[in-house]
């Protein structure tokens, strides 16, 4: 068992940060009651806390880089323990020592290709704007309206890149002037920071910072609520600030402003899916839905576990780098809530969510039952 006691460095840290986990956690046990491993696996983030206080975390065990970063327990804990600080503080000590097991040897090679080419998914820099070479897409240049910030998934990922396109096809409908970064844009380093590797979460960070600035941005459209999440609350952290719109933010600015007109009818039972990383991290909780609800003919539908209760597709904290078992996929969970709710559309606005949803829909053979699709697609469909 390979251990590092007492873990005077995650114990330091954490306090630097202004909470002590181990002195505000009094082991009630709910953050395993509303964990979403509990519905697949045994799992507990209680045991885990214990463990560090005494410094006897097994750091080359499955454990530590099971937590999705979800937020499920945070946003419940009644004692205000920050279960994801301390469980991001105890992986960047396995990554110093580069204790890793099986399941997450696939997420180095991610970071080892973030570390080359600016993206976990092997592709070459070079490659990053391939997707917009037959379309209608700029350079970004000082003055104009937004920076389109495209990310990593949509960039390279084939299923993902349909989302790239619907998303500049709608910009140019509504005449938005905007731009994409191409070979000089960089992964956002939110999920490599979640598992560890501090010191490349901000490199990434100042390289993406001076690129903004040396361009002249000032508000950036995202797809991915990660990038969202971590531009608009980590960033600062380097004393910058941008203004960072989601994409379903942007959707729903656009519509009132006039500039895009949801008029023709998209008939079905439609589930929206609430990503952990743009609700329940971020509260946007009303703009993807109204969205939705402007469209004619579109029945938008409630599933259980909704808005700050969502289920985690199982793709944050790294996860969506890092083997699991088919048995144990929450998304195969989720996919399974939209059927039963009537749902024929499962809609979201995160890649991760739609990879492992439609990872999910051939394990459980639902190709021919239920689609999942972006919100972006369905809005492009329809104006």
């Amino acid at each position: 068992m390979e251990t590092v006691a007492p873990f005077k460095e995650v114990v330091d840290e954490i306090k630097d940060a202004g909470g002590d986990p181990f002195k505000l956690c009094f082991q009630c046990g709910l953050c395993d009651v509303v964990c979403p491993w509990n519905r697949v696996r045994p799992f507990s983030m209680r045991k885990i806390i214990r463990q560090a206080a005494f410094g006897l975390t097994e750091i080359d065990g499955e454990d530590i880089w099971r937590c999705t970063t979800c937020g499920n327990c945070v946003s419940q804990c009644p004692r205000g323990v920050d279960q994801i600080q301390l469980g991001v503080s105890i992986r960047r000590v396995a990554t110093e020592y580069e204790v890793f097991p099986a399941s997450v040897r696939s997420a180095r090679s991610a970071r080892a290709s973030i570390i080359s080419e600016g993206n976990p998914l092997q592709g070459e820099r070079g490659k990053r704007a391939d997707w917009a070479k037959d379309l209608p897409v700029k350079t970004f240049a000082e003055g104009m309206e937004v920076l389109y910030f495209v990310g990593c998934y949509l960039s390279y990922d084939p299923r993902m890149k349909k989302v790239a396109v619907a998303t500049v096809d709608i910009l140019n409908r509504a005449g938005v002037d905007f731009g994409i970064l191409g070979a000089s844009e960089s992964c956002c380093g939110e999920s490599i920071r979640k598992t560890g590797s501090e010191e490349v979460f901000r490199r990434l960070a100042k390289d993406n910072i001076k690129t903004f600035i040396d361009h002249g941005v000032k508000k950036i459209v995202v797809s991915s609520p990660h990038c969202y999440h971590t531009f608009k609350n980590e960033y600062p952290e380097f004393m910058v600030n941008f203004e960072v719109v989601h994409f379903a933010q942007y959707l729903y600015e656009l519509v009132q402003a006039g500039r895009l007109a949801l008029t023709g009818e998209y008939a079905g039972r439609v589930a929206y899916h609430d990503p952990c990383y743009l609700g329940r991290h971020n509260g946007v909780y009303d703009e993807p839905r109204a969205v939705l609800q402007m469209i004619p003919g579109l029945e938008l539908i409630e599933m259980t576990d909704a808005r700050k209760n969502s289920l985690c597709c199982g793709g944050g904290g790294g996860r969506i780098w890092m083997d699991t078992p088919k048995q144990e996929r929450f998304s195969d969970l989720r996919l399974k809530q939209a059927r039963e709710a009537g749902a024929q559309v499962l809609a979201t606005c995160c890649p991760y969510c739609i990879t492992n949803f439609e990872e999910s829909r051939l394990n459980l053979e639902y190709d021919e039952v239920l689609e999942v699709r972006d919100i972006t697609e369905i809005v492009r469909e329809v104006i």
